[in-house]
């Protein structure tokens, strides 16, 4: 959604007051493609949370979503953001904090409860944990699903499979298991020998071929 000149200053005009309020736990402020975007310590999530939902200029009761980023090569490698909406003043923001695999984010359940089963989800996929959680489990993967499939380090191919086993009539997990290797596929074309030199160029002719010399 474009966003005027007049919304755009309005939020600028926000993000000073955000970060005026909440000096030592807000890092800074700017806008990103015409949304304020707030970057706050970890351990003052909750009080950040807490302003924008109840501050008669923020007045952002509904928490939106919260997710996850990984960014493997820096020190702390997750990102957790929350997407903020205010129906007051029509007005969105993003709240954003960095953590590692060992730190613990404080649960904002509290402040948000649609953020239960959002917590939930970014525990599931990254492994973020969030202290004060009164339920933290899988919410998408599988009992007993090993690792946390959107980390950037995970195997494509996952590390477990289920299936149905026809002689122990139920269902079994066992490990992943190829049926053919990995190919290297020269982005032209899916066919093998398609590009080599040693076969014919008759028999390297694909369907279609003829277009392009015709």
């Amino acid at each position: 959604m474009l966003l005027s000149a007049e919304q755009i200053e309005a939020l600028q005009e926000l993000g000073q007051r955000i970060a005026s309020a909440l000096p030592d736990a807000v890092r800074e402020t700017h806008m990103s493609k015409d949304e304020l975007v707030v970057s706050v310590n970890r351990h003052d999530i909750v009080q950040v949370l807490t302003l924008l939902r109840d501050d008669p200029n923020c007045m952002f009761k509904q928490l939106v979503d919260v997710c996850g980023v990984d960014w493997p090569d820096q020190d702390e490698r997750f990102e957790v953001v929350y997407n903020l909406l205010s129906l007051k003043h029509n007005q969105r923001v993003r709240v954003r904090l960095t953590t590692s695999e060992d730190q613990p984010v404080p649960s904002v359940v509290e402040v948000f409860s649609s953020a239960n089963w959002f917590e939930r989800e970014v525990w599931d996929m990254y492994g973020v944990v969030f202290s004060g959680h009164p339920d933290l489990r899988r919410l998408l993967t599988d009992y007993g699903f090993e690792g946390h499939p959107l980390r950037k380090d995970f195997p494509l191919t996952g590390t477990m499979e289920v299936r149905y086993d026809d002689e122990q009539a139920r269902v079994v997990y066992e490990p992943v298991r190829l049926t053919q290797d990995f190919r290297n596929f020269d982005f032209l074309s899916p066919w093998e020998g398609a590009l080599d030199p040693a076969v014919d160029a008759a028999a390297r002719a694909l369907p279609g071929d003829e277009k392009a010399t015709g």
